[in-house]
């Protein structure tokens, strides 16, 4: 086979995982279709098909697990030709990988990405071409938003987490690739910079000696086309009233803050080897109410964790029922081989973990749907994000509403809306997934 007979593969990806692991896989997408490949969204008709996995946590592997053996029954049926696994999965688990799956042509650890093409190369015997040094990146979504993958790693070592070992040591990518990359992404449509990273509120502190989140955001605010730029992953011990009160007054900063506070409770928080304990966690939260009250938060916490006593949760329940977050996600402690958590005492039985998960989520539910019904009536801007053919309804969020993991505001096309536009809405009602409105 040569390299045009090559080219006429068709390659389709199967993305799981957080958004980091999503920009990896557009960043892979991207070298393949400067190489020739086409891309497509139909995996069962494809000839090669990447399985970009996820490993956090138990419940993520066997996710990646389902998903490779699902296309693993294609490639046995004849559908496509050859399979290739990236991601976390595949980097955590890579001694085992061939015994485990012998049908999958290729594994790859995370620094062997960029190889991409070679690697598709020696599955079909053919002559390396010469490596592509410049390439866009194939974005998943429609274009009014998209993430912007601001470091790797991290070096935070919570008790709990594998990232550490599998991602390695922090490492900021340097600001001047960084709004070369969001250049590009504006000029392709994107309205919206969804900065990402393990912890985005460490930018910077590796590469220039301080921390650089706010001189990256300066740069990025300065692109036109660029209207909203959004942060997630702020760890609480570094949202200073410096970053607050720049997102409070910067207006191409979205008026919103993911801050993953995991516990409340101080035993707990000095074992998962937090920084902030409860006096700091609460203070911080009531600081951003009452100096920042344009800001919406969002947080993430654990439940689960070995030494979490009903007391101990109770009080949790109590602080989320007081703190009435904006958006919150929970998940249940998993057991991790290679992480502190693992050799503590006292863990809990899964049946505790999945009762608790329950209980907290309701509490939350409640509380986001007592804030979403007072929305009712008020006016908001959205971005246009999507085109529900089935519904006939254009779908969007608004600044304090991240798109995929927040309420979505949906709402009828009057023929004039597209994707990427900014439309004011008013909310008329909540479905309990997402707002609908009217048009202005």
């Amino acid at each position: 086979m040569t390299n045009e007979e090559l080219k006429t593969k068709v390659i389709s990806a199967i993305s799981l995982g957080c958004d980091k692991n999503k920009v990896d896989l557009e960043n892979m997408l991207g070298r393949l279709k400067a190489y020739g490949f086409t891309i497509s969204s139909d995996v069962e008709n494809a000839d090669i098909v990447i399985v970009n996995t996820c490993a956090f946590i138990q419940s993520a592997q066997e996710e990646a697990i389902s998903n490779i053996l699902e296309v693993e029954s294609y490639k046995n049926n004849g559908t496509i030709e050859k399979i290739i696994v990236t991601g976390c999965f595949s980097e955590r688990n890579y001694n085992q990988m061939q015994e485990n799956f012998p049908d999958i042509d290729a594994f790859l650890k995370l620094n062997e990405n960029e190889k991409i093409c070679e690697i598709i190369e020696n599955l079909y015997d053919v002559p390396h071409a010469k490596p592509y040094k410049t390439f866009e990146r194939v974005l998943t979504n429609n274009p009014s938003y998209a993430y912007l993958k601001i470091s790797d790693g991290c070096n935070n070592v919570c008790s709990y987490c594998t990232i550490p070992r599998i991602r390695g040591r922090y490492k900021s990518y340097p600001i001047a690739d960084l709004v070369e990359e969001a250049k590009n992404l504006a000029s392709r449509g994107v309205q919206e910079l969804i900065l990402v990273a393990q912890d985005t509120t460490r930018y910077g502190e590796d590469l220039y000696g301080e921390n650089s989140l706010i001189k990256l955001c300066d740069k990025l605010s300065k692109i036109d086309a660029i209207k909203w730029i959004r942060l997630h992953y702020a760890y609480p011990e570094c949202v200073t009233d410096q970053l607050l009160s720049y997102i409070s007054k910067n207006s191409k900063m979205c008026k919103y803050i993911d801050i993953p506070l995991q516990h409340i409770d101080d035993e707990i928080l000095m074992s998962m080897r937090r920084r902030v304990g409860e006096d700091g966690t609460r203070a911080l939260i009531e600081k951003i109410k009452m100096q920042f009250p344009e800001i919406a938060i969002r947080t993430t916490f654990m439940v689960g964790y070995p030494g979490e006593t009903s007391v101990k949760f109770k009080k949790l329940c109590k602080f989320i029922e007081e703190s009435k977050f904006d958006y919150a996600g929970f998940f249940a402690y998993s057991k991790e081989p290679n992480t502190a958590s693992f050799y503590i005492k006292n863990h809990l039985s899964r049946f505790t973990k999945k009762h608790r998960l329950k209980k907290i989520v309701s509490i939350q539910e409640k509380i986001m749907t007592e804030k979403a019904k007072s929305m009712l009536g008020q006016e908001i801007v959205a971005l246009v994000d999507d085109f529900d053919e089935m519904t006939g309804e254009y779908c969007g969020h608004s600044q304090k509403l991240s798109p995929t993991v927040d309420f979505g505001v949906r709402f009828v096309d009057n023929n004039k809306v597209k994707v990427g536009d900014f439309v004011k809405v008013k909310i008329y009602d909540f479905d309990g997934n997402d707002f609908k409105g009217e048009i202005l």
